[in-house]
């Protein structure tokens, strides 16, 4: 897609979309252990509550916003669910502001989330990702971005180029674009949002061995990279997958295929950084196939220690804006793409910190810091051809590729170093719980109409 033609739309029209986050944390108690309780009786039923509820263990709160109409709204919406949902947990229980777990029990004593009758298919899922993946992986956290442009600024392009496609087959390849873009240079996401550089020794052996010290109260950490949550020990297919993103035909045919060869028990344990999302996402395979892509859901980002709801709104303007640059940013016709991105996404995650790690770019060698800086200033030359305001933003990243020292993983890589894994993540969601506390008490009335019913449906067990 040529950025001379999407300048012709206002830039108010080109940031138009629906947008919503999901976020992921443990349930720990005061000495950074596991809670082992049940899922909060003040949040309702987990199956009926859209705004929360758990993932895989009964330990581990997801919280999931509305679709809505820009960053902030859904910014803003995210962090006071956030607030209420840490405000209300017991006196003695903090979410667990790391992707990485805390201090987990044996196996065989994490709680896998239980549902009733009519959602025992879940909770057989998650039993056979228990026995296929392990328990403790499972536990590893993380935040989700859904993100979809408006149809008015899709029809809009669909109308300025010359193409023989209908309207569903344009959104398909707008989508497919992003997400053959966004796959090829996440590793600029991990690096810049990256803050899982630590282990408990309770948790998997895979992701210790990978660390070069540790601390003196029985945890391990890297100095090396910023994200152990994407690195080769994270969460991921047992084998590498590449299905094509060439078209959505081919998607849902090598997904199908993967499937008929016992690689993945159904579509949706494809783990991916991003995937395409249908409209009816319990029939994913067909629905793409009728439907088309209905949005997309960035998987990458780590949980952020240094805020209240675990992400920062200038990282998701970022991210924002990194989409529309996949949407613009020409393609390399490399063939090997795929398994290029992901040696770049698990170096820069296990090393980006070390002077000798390079990125593999069309099979030629090349350092992180050149790389990154190419891209975030075509990123200000879009910017300004589009009239985006938010240079602010951009230099805030471009000053991280400069400085690491500037990276959320450096800055927990200094707390921990100073006073260990879990002691630093204890003190710092101990902090984010008070400040939640603070928020709710303190909240304008105005806004607290705003969000009334959604503080209805959280508390729906109150």
């Amino acid at each position: 897609m040529k950025l001379s033609t999407i300048s012709k739309i206002p830039s108010s029209e080109i940031l138009e979309g629906s947008f919503g986050i999901e976020w992921e944390s443990l349930r720990a108690k005061g000495e950074g252990e596991l809670s082992l309780t049940p899922h909060p009786e003040i949040f309702g039923d987990k199956f009926t509550n859209p705004l929360i509820t758990t993932d895989f263990s009964e330990s581990q709160i997801e919280i999931i916003t509305p679709t809505l109409n820009t960053i902030d709204e859904a910014f803003d919406t995210f962090s006071i669910l956030a607030d209420l949902v840490n405000s209300s947990l017991p006196e003695d229980e903090y979410l667990w502001f790391q992707s990485i777990p805390c201090i987990l029990p044996y196996w065989d004593q994490i709680p896998i989330a239980q549902y009733p009758e009519e959602g025992k298919s879940s909770q057989k899922y998650r039993e056979d990702l228990a026995k296929k993946y392990g328990v403790k992986k499972q536990m590893i956290s993380g935040v989700h971005f859904n993100f979809s442009f408006s149809d008015n600024f899709l029809k809009k392009i669909y109308e300025l180029v010359d193409i023989d496609l209908t309207f569903k087959e344009f959104k398909n390849q707008i989508y497919l674009r992003i997400t053959r873009n966004y796959l090829r240079h996440c590793w600029l996401i991990i690096y810049l949002t990256g803050c899982s550089i630590g282990s408990h020794k309770t948790f998997s052996n895979d992701c210790i061995h990978l660390m070069d010290a540790k601390d003196n109260y029985g945890s391990y950490y890297s100095t090396k990279g910023p994200s152990f949550r994407n690195a080769s020990c994270g969460y991921k297919n047992l084998k590498d997958l590449y299905p094509s993103y060439n078209t959505v035909e081919e998607f849902t045919r090598d997904v199908r295929t993967f499937i008929d060869n016992g690689d993945l028990s159904e579509a949706k344990e494809l783990y991916t950084q991003i995937r395409l999302k249908p409209k009816d996402p319990q029939d994913l395979l067909n629905s793409l196939e009728k439907d088309g892509i209905e949005y997309i859901e960035i998987r990458t980002l780590d949980i952020n220690p240094f805020y209240q709801c675990g992400l920062v709104r200038h990282d998701m303007k970022f991210l924002h804006l990194f989409l529309i640059y996949s949407l613009i940013k020409d393609e390399s016709d490399y063939a090997d793409w795929q398994k290029e991105a992901k040696i770049n996404e698990e170096n820069t995650a296990e090393l980006a910190y070390t002077k000798s790690m390079r990125l593999i770019r069309d099979g030629e060698e090349t350092t992180l810091k050149e790389w990154a800086s190419e891209i975030i200033n075509e990123m200000y030359g879009m910017c300004e051809v589009l009239g985006f305001d938010e240079f602010n933003t951009l230099k805030l990243m471009h000053d991280r590729v400069s400085n690491p020292n500037l990276t959320y993983g450096k800055r927990i890589l200094k707390l921990i170093k100073e006073n260990g894994y879990i002691n630093t993540h204890i003190a710092l969601s101990k902090n984010n719980k008070q400040t939640s506390i603070n928020n709710m008490k303190n909240i304008d009335m105005k806004k607290c109409e705003k969000y009334k019913k959604y503080f209805n449906i959280a508390l729906s067990g109150k």
